[in-house]
């Protein structure tokens, strides 16, 4: 492919790392993106009280977002692939932002009732609003980053879902218990905002960014970075012009993909726990005040986030020192997931510290199994990257409309959060079985053409 800019001879010699402000860029708005979803989860106790909200319709609320999320997944990658992540991004961002802005302001409806609806709909709104982020993430990282580079790459934004909880989590708690709930949601929207516009200013393809040199756009291309400037190759519009439903079929047709989606559900299942019902669960059932949760939910975002890291760096070691791609993904993520299931041990302990421990060690475990946007940057074709991310993301999010429902359904039923921690440690197994039954090798896939 020939490179759409040309470089300076003193550009052309130093390798520049242009792809590390990308990335740096990625991660604050991925962050930015949970913090706003784990909103409701924060405020959700002291909502509860004043809209007199009780556990099954604090469930569906909480799934709001994710049908919305879901249903928004194909069209979303569909808009990547035409028009690019610098602008469906932008879009993404200053339209969530709003719509969470605007949930400070439910309370001002007169009733309990027009508030939940209101709330109800706003979280749809925000839910479709956010369904390109993590499609274009998957697509940015694909086109910046070679492929010994990638898992680290993919596990450091997919890792701000627990830096999100780290830092804004104790955040999120100070505002409700010194401002009211509704701070949360005035100072999360004005910073999304704000974001939006510096992704604009920031954010350009490799082969047009001003800054990347000769030398690290050729280190992009060769090491399988997928780089794309203004052009496409006849195969691309060929392909493109095959129609949606047609490359849908064919990336459903294939059977390491569908694994590799299925196994996104199963670990999503961890992952809205934690941004749902787990400060809940840390109020009720373990009697903390909304303060003290807050802060204790940090500790096992932090493990979350160094096993986040540290799954992608082991998982690109052992791509450096020889071993294949699908050794080098499915050891990390099956090993992870194995270590997700102390989860359970949970309903065995009364003591808060081992809870909060058997805690750290799941989200630890979970966060050295989330390579699945690494897993789908390494294997999507390169004609259909923003739709292979979003059925992958739109397989993963079933899980949030799944989990909140079911798990405010067995805490009404039993009163206990026992049934729940088990629903989510059996799915941390169906995890290691899908990759280990299912997904055989893990290389990048070819469409036909119509």
């Amino acid at each position: 492919m020939e490179m759409s800019r040309t470089a300076n001879p003193a550009d052309t010699a130093k390798r520049t790392k242009v792809r590390y402000a990308i990335l740096l860029l990625i991660f604050l708005i991925t962050t930015l993106n949970y913090a706003d979803r784990a909103t409701l989860s924060v405020t959700g106790s002291a909502m509860r009280t004043e809209f007199s909200l009780d556990a099954i319709r604090m469930g569906y609320i909480f799934s709001a977002f994710s049908w919305a999320y879901v249903l928004s997944q194909l069209p979303a990658g569909w808009l990547l692939d035409r028009f690019g992540a610098r602008r469906v991004y932008a879009a993404s961002i200053f339209l969530w932002s709003l719509f969470t802005l605007l949930q400070s302001s439910i309370g001002l409806l007169g009733s309990a009732g027009a508030a939940i609806v209101a709330l109800f709909a706003l979280r749809f709104a925000m839910g479709a609003a956010e369904s390109p982020a993590f499609p274009a993430n998957a697509k940015v990282v694909a086109s910046w980053f070679p492929t010994s580079e990638r898992g680290t790459a993919s596990a450091i934004f997919n890792a701000a879902q627990y830096f999100a909880a780290v830092v804004f989590t104790p955040l999120m708690a100070w505002l409700t218990h010194s401002f009211g709930w509704q701070a949360v949601y005035v100072v999360m929207g004005a910073i999304g905002l704000a974001l939006a516009v510096t992704w604009l200013k920031v954010m350009k393809n490799p082969a047009d960014h001003p800054r990347v040199s000769r030398a690290e756009l050729e280190y992009i291309q060769q090491g399988g970075g997928v780089v794309t400037g203004h052009q496409k190759t006849a195969r691309a519009e060929r392909i493109e012009n095959t129609g949606g439903w047609s490359l849908v079929r064919q990336l459903l047709g294939n059977r390491m993909l569908l694994g590799v989606y299925l196994a996104q559900y199963c670990i999503n299942v961890l992952t809205y726990f934690f941004l749902t019902w787990f400060p809940i669960y840390l109020v009720q059932a373990r009697g903390m005040t909304i303060l003290q949760a807050g802060l204790v939910a940090s500790l096992p975002a932090i493990c979350g986030f160094s096993g986040g890291v540290l799954g992608g760096v082991l998982s690109d070691g052992m791509i450096r020192r020889g071993h294949s791609l699908t050794v080098a993904r499915k050891v990390p993520i099956v090993g992870g997931m194995l270590l997700s299931v102390s989860i359970i041990g949970c309903n065995y302990v009364s003591t808060d510290w081992i809870v909060v421990a058997l805690m750290s060690l799941a989200f630890f475990g979970k966060g050295i199994g989330a390579l699945g946007w690494a897993v789908v940057a390494d294997t999507s074709p390169k004609e259909a990257l923003g739709l292979s991310g979003a059925i992958f993301n739109m397989f993963g999010n079933v899980a949030g409309i799944v989990t909140p429902i079911v798990i405010g359904y067995l805490v009404a039923r039993t009163g206990s959060f026992n049934g729940a921690l088990v629903f989510v440690g059996a799915n941390a197994l169906l995890t290691v079985f899908s990759y280990l039954v299912i997904v055989k090798d893990i290389k990048r896939v070819e469409l036909r053409q119509a």
